[in-house]
């Protein structure tokens, strides 16, 4: 029998640390998740330590969700107990799915799955790369357990160019070992939608991310009183809940500034629909949701050239430094006083995100890796 023929594609599982609302990787994994599940392809996804947020919908969607039961790292004796525990659940529970390509994302997931997977005789370990390793450069021990595991993990999926190179230099993973898919956007993503009400006259600034200091909230919160103290009051939406919602809050009302916080929602369709420009102040970013949301609903878009930002808005979007309010205020207000160049900027962005961000695409991409991946083991 040909390899290609031994190769085909029938069953996959996708392996996460949680399934939370509304974080961007739990919105890949899940897209993924039902694409595949669309192509007639077994998935089934697991999930290390809960399994609330997208879990109803993949159920829904007929794929079968498995909650391993991990807990949280710690030195107590009887967290080891658990995880070793969950682990060899781990283990029979690959060997009863006898899964093809097992497929993990985040730190804790692609360090747990390529041990497991071996042990339970998975043909194919991917790995996915969502963010920039800024996390694992103070923790030695973080980054030699990745680098451990990537010898066993036979190749890793980044979501952008830049996230690519960062796990080449920083995780020393050879060229061959890497792919860059981006990640995708249903075509829900691009119907039009009735603008929310927001009770404002002023310019409506969104800025949709959680509220983590990472996200660089408080950069957009002075850039709005640099506009202000400038004659150009905004109204500034922040949709997403985290730590910094009480800082945040007590810096907007020192300010003086209309700073509305909408918590956690996955339904922005509308406020995107509503908002005059769309701000993503990261200090460090992979290929974010957010930004990709906003072009393809056609909305001017500022962010942050950190990462895979770059790739998304570049001639699409302004992009400025990071920690940097004075230039964040001044591409708002030329965003605000050139309406013209505003739109031409959303339209190049919305056209780019339809070509490039297609669910559909993203799809046959992972596809035709998985293959790729599974004809060099037959042949091996």
């Amino acid at each position: 029998m040909a390899a290609s023929d031994r190769s085909g594609l029938r069953r996959v599982a996708l392996l996460i640390p949680q399934l939370t609302l509304p974080g961007g990787t739990e919105v890949q994994v899940s897209l993924l998740a039902r694409q595949l599940h669309a192509r007639n392809i077994d998935v089934s996804v697991l999930v290390l330590w809960g399994d609330e947020g997208y879990a109803k919908t993949l159920r829904l969607a007929g794929i079968e969700v498995h909650r391993l039961g991990f807990v949280s790292l710690s030195s107590e004796p009887s967290a080891l107990v658990a995880n070793l525990r969950a682990a060899g659940r781990l283990i029979r529970l690959l060997r009863h799915l006898r899964p093809q390509v097992l497929h993990a994302f985040l730190y804790f997931g692609y360090v747990v799955a390529p041990p497991a997977a071996r042990l339970a005789g998975v043909p194919v370990v991917v790995a996915g790369r969502r963010s920039l390793s800024f996390f694992k450069r103070e923790r030695w021990w973080v980054l030699a357990l990745e680098r451990a595991v990537n010898r066993v993990t036979d190749h890793v999926i980044a979501n952008a160019a830049a996230v690519a190179e960062d796990a080449r230099t920083v995780e020393r993973l050879p060229a061959h070992k890497l792919s860059v898919i981006y990640n995708g956007l249903p075509e829900t993503a691009f119907d039009p939608a009735e603008p929310e009400n927001i009770d404002t006259s002023l310019p409506v600034i969104l800025c949709v991310a959680n509220l983590l200091e990472i996200k660089g909230h408080r950069f957009l919160i002075d850039a709005a009183a640099t506009l202000a103290r400038q004659g150009n009051p905004c109204t500034v939406i922040l949709v997403g809940d985290g730590p910094e919602y009480a800082p945040l809050q007590t810096q907007a009302t020192a300010l003086g500034l209309d700073v509305r916080f909408l918590g956690s929602r996955t339904d922005t369709a509308g406020l995107l629909a509503r908002a005059d420009i769309v701000v993503l102040p990261s200090l460090s970013e992979g290929l974010s949701n957010a930004v990709m949301e906003a072009m393809a609903a056609g909305r001017p878009t500022i962010a942050t050239s950190v990462g895979g930002t770059p790739e998304l808005l570049e001639d699409r979007g302004l992009l400025v430094p990071p920690a940097d309010p004075a230039a964040l205020a001044e591409a708002i207000t030329h965003l605000l006083t050139h309406p013209q160049h505003a739109t031409t900027l959303a339209t190049a962005a919305r056209a780019w995100a339809r070509k490039n961000l297609d669910a559909t695409a993203m799809t046959t991409q992972h596809i035709n890796l998985y293959h790729q991946l599974l004809e060099t083991r037959c042949v091996e």
